[in-house]
């Protein structure tokens, strides 16, 4: 929430002065979380279709994709339903495998046209999802362990990376709160795109609080040399 960070975007107008900051930093796609008038994420379609040509206006030339965690909208059903209703559609979608109805939602999408980033944060996600058809509908998968030691975020994230390289998909890795930098540097140490934002972690590496989306985009393009 805006508690948390003074410089999380909030409104549409927000997410599109981040989004050419972001681009400016070196970011080569979008992910955002929609929210309402209270600050609350929202699959909405008024509050979604406006995020997505807010930011589309603002960086024409950079993909943006949209969240559909489970934590926004509880029932499956239902965010198939409000996917079904966005007017402006983004170029990806995020599903999360762990999540019910993911087969589901990832069918609507296909059928809509719209891309599939697929959300892998288990060892279990990554067999469920590899033994799937649904790899080839896929522009790629976040490789996403939710572990909070390093040692084992690195061990989840290689096996889930072995896991599903026989889907030959791209694979954009990274990790969450205490494991958010040691993560990237093993994804770019093993050849992997890296996201960073203000959903995985407040702090550059060592521990300063990062100004903003940018200053963490900057911070992740110069791991990568």
């Amino acid at each position: 929430m805006r508690g948390d960070h003074p410089e999380l975007p909030i409104t549409a107008d927000e997410l599109a002065r981040d989004a050419k900051a972001v681009a400016n930093a070196g970011a080569e796609a979008l992910h955002i979380h929609p929210r309402d008038a209270s600050g609350k994420q929202t699959m909405g379609p008024v509050q979604v279709s406006a995020a997505i040509a807010a930011v589309r206006a603002a960086v024409p030339t950079t993909p943006v994709g949209v969240t559909t965690i489970a934590a926004i909208e509880r029932d499956p059903k239902r965010r198939v339903t409000l996917v079904r209703r966005w007017t402006e559609k983004p170029d990806f979608v995020s599903v999360n495998w762990s999540e019910d109805g993911a087969p589901a939602l990832a069918s609507a999408l296909v059928e809509l046209g719209i891309a599939i980033e697929a959300g892998i944060w288990t060892v279990h996600d990554a067999r469920h999802f590899a033994a799937s058809d649904f790899a080839k509908f896929c522009l790629r998968a976040l490789v996403e362990p939710v572990e909070q030691r390093t040692a084992e975020a690195l061990a989840s994230a290689a096996t889930i990376v072995d896991i599903l390289a026989e889907t030959e998909l791209p694979l954009v890795v990274h990790g969450h709160e205490r494991t958010a930098w040691p993560v990237l540097r093993w994804a770019v140490a093993h050849g992997h795109g890296i996201r960073i934002g203000l959903e995985d972690t407040l702090e550059l590496e060592g521990g300063k609080r990062a100004k903003d989306n940018a200053e963490l985009v900057a911070a992740a393009k110069r791991l990568q040399g």
